[in-house]
């Protein structure tokens, strides 16, 4: 529960730095780049080399892979019905397909399942979705604004983003049996430690406070999808195909639920897919996800 309090106190601090002037416009942006420069790597280094990467971290790694796969079947749908345009269908698509998983899944799998939760969430987070977002994001990006997609962009782009790059360093460290010593896990403990009041700070600062400016319609399709279907979707496969009855099954659905990724919304900015609904995804999905994975926490129990 005060982890919870948490993630509320610093999205209303963002939203209210934001509303009053204390910050101008591009501190949001400054924080991301803080977030992927630093944070997320320390935090990466911390948990990767050591821990233990079995048959149990394959489901947490291939969710993240089904959901944008089957919200790409599902918004296209929408999208065709609706006479959607290619702009708004790839906005929510990188936006309702991906999860945040490491800004607010982290400390809500830490809470509920210590630290092999935080660990598996790491994983889910790297090599599922920011994988999925660096990769098939911008594939789809690239297709929707009538540029050819390139395999060497895609890899010029992973391989420029800190995090990733970390993350091959990590994995690496663990194939290789490495530990921390006392004093690198204290020093890099010490790094990580503000990643998720600032990363929840962050989002607050983009939320629109006026709702008069939401592109409605929209939310409630891409929201509808991220929110509601998706972990519908992962329950169904995995408890009612795969019978799983277990904390890796939670943590799948949760992460499911989670609201959508600031790092795909920024990519669909860069490419001008629809950056005030993108923006928005992730302004309203994320804080409104919280109670979602409440109800879904609740209801798988």
């Amino acid at each position: 529960m005060p982890n919870l309090v948490l993630l509320l106190i610093c999205l209303l601090a963002g939203l209210l730095l934001r509303q009053w002037r204390v910050v101008t416009d591009e501190a949001p942006r400054a924080l991301n780049q803080l977030l992927v420069s630093l944070f997320l790597p320390a935090l990466t280094l911390l948990y990767i080399p050591e821990i233990r990467i079995d048959h149990r971290f394959l489901l947490p790694v291939l969710v993240p892979w089904l959901q944008f796969g089957m919200g790409w079947l599902f918004l296209r749908w929408v999208a065709r019905r609706r006479g959607l345009p290619n702009r708004t269908l790839g906005a929510l698509l990188l936006t309702g397909g991906i999860s945040s998983t490491s800004f607010v899944g982290f400390p809500v799998f830490e809470m509920l399942y210590g630290r092999e939760g935080l660990a598996m969430g790491i994983l889910m987070s790297q090599a599922g979705s920011f994988l999925v977002c660096m990769t098939l994001g911008i594939a789809i990006a690239s297709w929707y604004t009538a540029r050819e997609p390139s395999a060497g962009l895609m890899l010029r782009n992973m391989l420029r983003f800190p995090p990733f790059v970390t993350f091959l360093v990590a994995i690496l460290l663990n194939g290789l049996g490495y530990r921390h010593a006392p004093e690198v896990r204290s020093l890099l403990e010490k790094i990580s430690s503000p990643f998720s009041v600032i990363a929840l700070l962050s989002v607050g600062m983009q939320l629109n406070g006026s709702v008069r400016q939401w592109p409605k319609s929209l939310l409630a399709i891409g929201l509808s999808y991220k929110l509601v279907l998706a972990p519908l979707l992962m329950y169904g496969l995995l408890a009612g195909v795969l019978h799983r009855r277990d904390s890796v099954m939670e943590l799948c659905v949760l992460g499911a639920a989670i609201g959508p990724m600031n790092t795909a919304a920024v990519v669909a900015e860069k490419y001008g897919l629809n950056p005030s609904l993108a923006t928005q995804m992730v302004g309203v999905g994320l804080p409104l996800s919280l109670p979602v994975m409440y109800v879904v926490y609740h209801l798988i129990h």
